[in-house]
């Protein structure tokens, strides 16, 4: 599998991200390897957050985040998915299914023989952590989803994602910046925006964060659904506490929530919230505020 790697000197100067990188390495399935970039902040035997980010976001969007969450005790662990930012990059579309991310992110937990896991997921974050918390389910402690959710292509996707997958296909210059912009309410410093294009030098680097919208399940045949099927029927019967957190300001997700909190036993009684001020990523929104959230939701529930 032929990749690429986004050259160090990408990365000089990014704005409030000062965390030393860490790598794995990661089988590509046809006989080669991959390295997978993760912030680690904290000491190795506190108890695990894990935070995973989606498209086109790398671990940058939990800057405001892995801050408070090591200051309060705990080892924040924030991986970039194959294909985003410090992490290896296939240059091919087909490079990239939906289980090869799965396994992908996985090294995560089984590499670093990580336990007690609290899952912050977002975005595709939810799409691939609500699959490990159903791969591994005695790794993990509790799962706090915002704006996110775990398709199985047998309800219409709707009409702006359809959009959004065609728009991903045919712009000429993918905008990874501009679409983060576009996701957020508050207004985006130009070195942030270069912060989130920072991994791509060009459009060879952007065979992932194009594909993605193409692995979501959107019809019943997909080759995730079934999985994800399955995974449901884990998640259906997660007694763990399971927390959601969406933001008020987020159209691609809005009611999901509703559904985990419907179908997850988890969910019954905690204190679930909607983040105020908060578009679709609501970590670049209001990160300090969604870091409370989840140190009060560990610590409402040890």
């Amino acid at each position: 599998m032929e990749a690429l790697r986004t050259p160090d000197n990408c990365f000089a100067d990014l704005p409030d991200y000062p965390f030393s990188p860490h790598y794995i390495q990661v089988d590509d399935t046809e006989g080669g390897q991959l390295r997978m970039h993760y912030v680690d902040e904290g000491e190795k035997d506190a108890p695990v957050v894990l935070m995973l980010h989606g498209e086109p976001s790398w671990s940058f969007l939990y800057r405001k985040m892995i801050v408070p969450v090591q200051k309060a005790g705990f080892r924040a662990i924030a991986p970039d998915l194959i294909g985003f930012g410090r992490s290896d990059k296939p240059t091919k579309q087909t490079d990239y299914t939906y289980q090869r991310h799965v396994d992908w992110i996985a090294n995560i937990v089984t590499q670093l023989e990580l336990n007690d896991i609290t899952l912050v997921c977002q975005d595709w974050g939810g799409l691939l952590g609500l699959r490990l918390v159903a791969q591994f389910p005695d790794h993990f402690a509790r799962v706090c989803a915002a704006n996110t959710f775990l398709p199985t292509g047998d309800h219409p996707m709707g009409e702006a994602f359809d959009n959004w997958k065609a728009f991903s296909q045919s712009v000429e210059v993918f905008p990874a910046g501009g679409i983060i912009k576009g996701g957020t309410v508050t207004e985006l410093p130009q070195s942030v925006i270069d912060a989130y294009n920072a991994p791509y030098p060009d459009e060879s680097y952007k065979a992932g964060a194009r594909v993605f919208p193409l692995l979501v399940p959107a019809t019943p045949d997909n080759p995730a659904s079934e999985a994800n099927r399955q995974a449901w029927q884990i998640l259906k019967k997660w007694n763990k506490p399971f927390l959601t957190a969406f933001s008020d300001s987020d159209p691609v997700s809005a009611g999901g929530d509703k559904l985990f909190q419907k179908l997850i036993p988890g969910c019954a009684g905690q204190a679930h919230t909607t983040i105020k001020n908060g578009g679709h990523f609501l970590q670049e929104d209001q990160g300090p505020d969604f870091a409370q959230v989840v140190l009060s939701f560990i610590d409402a529930t040890q």
